[in-house]
């Protein structure tokens, strides 16, 4: 897995604010794009590796809560750093409910934006990471013909192959068969590691 670099995108009304929040971010090393509002970054935006979203709460238009909430109902999955000079505690208490990743009140000093970054940064790219995991596991799990799916939930679920056999009325030399292919499939070492994966898939485990 290649990752993309990572980049902070700054959404803020106020030019002084997304040019000294620019300059800030982009003296750690990270890349910076930078929006005058929540519409802006919605339609120009390109998320495509890890990063995170340094939002300012109240904007004309759509506001940044109700950036979080679109973002949210569009499935997309990126750390929100509030930043707001009129923030109050219910509105903070809503924000990190919803998913922000921190919220910081005007004035700020610059150490703790820039430790909400890389700790946002960090957390996304874990995310990331876990996403693309999933991804190839589902892509092995698809490959399995239907017979050893079920073979899989039995086996995952602690049956020993003459029971997985009785259960799906077949020989214990089949189910033998079954599982060396499953295992080559899904490349797993061990029975440990085929159950780690199940249990990432979702695969339901046979009581």
């Amino acid at each position: 897995m290649t990752e993309a670099e990572p980049t902070v995108f700054v959404v803020d009304d106020d030019l002084s604010v997304r040019r000294s929040t620019e300059r800030l971010i982009r003296s750690t090393g990270f890349k910076v794009q930078t929006f005058a509002s929540a519409r802006e970054f919605l339609d120009h935006s390109r998320l495509e590796g890890p990063g995170c979203l340094v939002l300012d709460v109240r904007m004309p238009g759509l506001s940044g809560m109700d950036l979080q909430r679109e973002l949210t109902q569009s499935g997309i999955r990126i750390p929100i750093i509030f930043i707001t000079g009129h923030g109050d505690i219910p509105m903070s208490v809503r924000a990190m409910k919803a998913g922000a990743a921190e919220f910081l009140t005007k004035p700020f000093r610059s150490r703790a934006l820039l430790d909400a970054v890389r700790a946002a940064i960090e957390r996304d790219r874990s995310a990331h990471k876990e996403r693309f995991e999933t991804g190839e596991l589902r892509e092995r799990f698809e490959q399995l013909t239907p017979r050893e799916r079920e073979v899989m939930a039995l086996v995952v679920s602690g049956r020993l192959n003459k029971q997985v056999a009785g259960e799906l009325a077949t020989t214990e030399r089949t189910i033998k068969f079954h599982r060396a292919h499953i295992m080559h499939k899904m490349q797993a070492q061990s029975l440990a590691e085929l159950v780690r994966m199940a249990g990432k898939l979702g695969v339901s485990i046979q009581s």
